[in-house]
């Protein structure tokens, strides 16, 4: 019974141990209170407590975290309201400050986001508003982070997620949207065709200038060979004057090949024959000729 009794104190002992043994994790903080005052913010490793005078009242992430609220109806400078959801990423940087600052941060900092978005956005036009993402994502982060840094929170950014205006509004921009879609076809269209045309043209002007420059140089070869063939022919009675002049014809003998000439000239279909006026001289150049062929 001793023994029972020893075994449960030992027992006891150990988890009452174990309970005064705290870890913090990475990138978290505790909060602990003293018979439910403030003592300390833990950071991360290994604590330990007074058991039943000590506990941990709080553990608190110090990572970024994004609270993503629901559609906000807002009222733009010319009467216009839109649904806006917003998108909130924050970090926190003061473990007491998070904990003893404000009752349900992340409701306060939706509140917060609401009343500064519809600050902001009732000082804008819709068509402001539309095209000034950017700057009213600023602005709101700028105002929050200003707003939440005495409840040890640190607001890095904000978007706004969606921004959904009447459905009269959505419509006529959908008309107008497709209307500029359709005005960019037909001007891509017509730039299309320019330039098929302007490419048309330009190939049949290349299609002109080689034909033309074909035709030309067909010509140009035809007339050097003319000029060729003419060389030749002017070649060849000069070479034909020249061997004569070298061999010193006779007179007898021009005045055979003279009236071969003739003879070839009435044996041809002219109707007129023209005869040297110098008959006697020829009459005479015959009978020379035919005495010497006698005498050979």
């Amino acid at each position: 019974m001793p023994l029972l009794i020893l075994a449960i104190l030992i027992i006891l002992i150990v988890v009452l141990l174990a309970t005064c043994v705290v870890i913090v994790p990475q990138a978290n903080a505790y909060i602990t209170e003293f018979l439910g005052v403030y003592k300390a913010t833990w950071g991360a490793g290994l604590h330990i407590r007074v058991p039943f005078v000590e506990r941990v009242v709080r553990k608190v992430s110090l990572k970024e975290e994004a609270a993503d609220f629901p559609p906000q109806p807002v009222i733009t400078r010319d009467n216009v309201t839109m649904m806006i959801d917003t998108v909130v990423f924050f970090q926190v940087f003061d473990a007491k400050a998070y904990t003893y600052g404000v009752n349900r941060p992340v409701q306060a900092i939706e509140n917060l986001s609401a009343t500064s978005l519809r600050d902001i956005i009732g000082s804008m036009t819709l068509d402001e508003t539309l095209t000034s993402r950017d700057a009213i994502n600023g602005r709101i982060t700028a105002t929050l982070d200003e707003a939440t840094d005495r409840w040890g929170i640190k607001v890095n950014r904000v978007e706004l997620k969606n921004i959904e205006p009447p459905v009269e509004i959505r419509q006529a921009m959908e008309k107008q949207m497709k209307a500029d879609r359709e005005k960019r076809a037909s001007i891509l269209l017509a730039e299309g065709e320019k330039q098929a045309a302007i490419t048309r043209a330009e190939g049949e002007k290349e299609s002109a200038i080689l034909r033309a420059e074909a035709v030309k140089q067909q010509r140009i070869r035809e007339a050097e060979g003319e000029a060729q063939a003419l060389l030749m022919v002017q070649k060849a009675r000069a070479d034909a004057i020249r061997l004569i002049n070298e061999a010193n014809p006779s007179q007898s003998m021009l005045a055979l090949r003279s009236m071969e000439a003739l003879e070839k000239v009435a044996d041809g279909k002219a109707t007129k024959l023209i005869v040297p006026s110098d008959m006697q001289n020829l009459a005479a150049t015959v009978a020379a000729i035919a005495e010497s062929a006698k005498n050979e």
